[in-house]
């Protein structure tokens, strides 16, 4: 058997390891990416639309 290619053979823990560094990589990379330390401001229930399907529905 002659290799085509010159990459070595790796076992299953280390390609996932590999595959996991370069995903934790590319997020961290990411302009709009999670930061720790950012504020999020969230949406108040004041601001949902009410549901008014028993009012539409005639439910008591």
């Amino acid at each position: 058997m002659t290799e085509s290619s010159n990459k070595p053979k790796i076992n299953l823990a280390d390609a996932i390891r590999q595959k996991l560094e370069q995903k934790k990589q590319q997020n961290n990379s990411k302009p709009g990416a999670f930061q720790a330390g950012a504020a999020k401001t969230f949406k108040t229930q004041n601001n949902k639309k009410p549901n008014n399907q028993r009012r539409r529905t005639g439910g008591s």
